[in-house]
């Protein structure tokens, strides 16, 4: 009997302890699923912009920095990330890796290279220490943002007002004249040039002038025309001749007398014949000369050039008693 009792025993206390083993793999159970649903709650997807290349990674990273330590990215001194590197992770982030570029600046007659973020071109020069004014010229545009092998010129622009006096000419009036010979003119009134103040804007780059502007101009004294009478009259009467004519003009008149050779116009000369610069006077031509009568271009000299002419007289004597005169030519109708 004794053993049955103890077969009891030992059936109902096996029993006894089976809601215990239940109990613990419930117990293994929960925290499984915990641990799981705590582990999925801190993991973060994340987006990786560098290099050109974008990747999508999982994290249990706080930081950027050491999410970019994970994916074993090594920042250069000038690279910047975006958002920073103490920024917290959160799911869907998106991170940027940007490389510094190097890029050349000219500037006050200087070139120097630096190793700069991809930024605007603003943003480099003032890394660089470089400060713009207002009337600067920068090539690419101060909003441009820079590549690798950039290179970017300042030109300082500037620019300063100047006045200085200049001569205004003053205006020739021509005006008829009926007692005065056509082709003789004579100064009535002589010209004087004006005084003018000019003041300009000058624009210099980089210390050289390269343009300048007039603004504004004063007249300090104003010019006096010069005014000229012009021979109108065209008939002359000389001798009790009266005569119509062309044109008169003032010559130094010179005489020569017989050498045996024939003119110009192969006749011998005579009191009459007239030596002349034929591009001024053509030959044949009739004229009266005051102090010697008419006569006619028949003649040339090797002396006689321009306003200037030659008279035929019959003697030596005569020739040396007119010696040279300036007179007055007709050139007749």
């Amino acid at each position: 009997m004794d053993g049955w009792i103890t077969h009891w025993r030992q059936k109902n206390s096996r029993g006894r302890r089976r809601p215990w083993l239940w109990l613990l793999v419930a117990v293994a159970v929960l925290f499984t699923g915990t641990g799981w649903g705590v582990m999925n709650f801190a993991w973060k997807q994340v987006t990786l912009q560098v290099d050109g290349r974008e990747i999508v990674a999982r994290t249990f990273a706080r930081q950027v920095g050491r999410f970019l330590n994970e994916q074993q990215i090594t920042l250069g001194p000038e690279d910047v990330v975006l958002p920073a590197l103490d920024a917290p992770v959160t799911k869907g982030m998106v991170v940027t890796v940007k490389r510094a570029v190097l890029v050349k600046i000219i500037a006050d007659g200087q070139e120097k290279e630096i190793l700069t973020p991809p930024v605007t071109v603003a943003e480099v020069l003032s890394r660089a220490g470089v400060t713009l004014q207002p009337e600067d010229r920068v090539t690419p545009a101060v909003t441009a943002t820079v590549r690798a092998g950039d290179t970017i010129k300042v030109t300082r622009v500037t620019y300063k007002m100047e006045t200085v006096n200049s001569e205004i000419n003053y205006r020739v009036e021509r005006r008829p004249d009926g007692e005065i010979e056509k082709g003789i003119t004579r100064l009535v009134q002589r010209g004087q040039k004006g005084l003018q103040e000019e003041t300009y804007r000058i624009v210099y780059e980089d210390g050289q002038e390269a343009g300048r502007e007039l603004v504004a101009t004063k007249v300090v004294k104003e010019p006096v025309p010069e005014i000229i009478a012009v021979g109108a009259l065209d008939m002359a009467s000389r001798g009790g001749h009266t005569f119509r004519f062309e044109r008169a003009f003032w010559a130094v008149a010179t005489a020569y007398t017989h050498t045996g050779s024939r003119t110009a116009t192969g006749v011998y000369p005579r009191v009459g014949t007239i030596a002349v610069d034929p591009d001024v006077i053509p030959l044949g031509t009739r004229l009266y000369v005051e102090g010697y009568g008419f006569g006619i271009a028949q003649d040339v000299g090797s002396a006689i050039k321009g306003n200037r002419i030659d008279v035929f007289l019959d003697t030596e004597a005569a020739t040396a008693r007119w010696g040279v005169r300036r007179v007055k030519v007709y050139v007749l109708r």
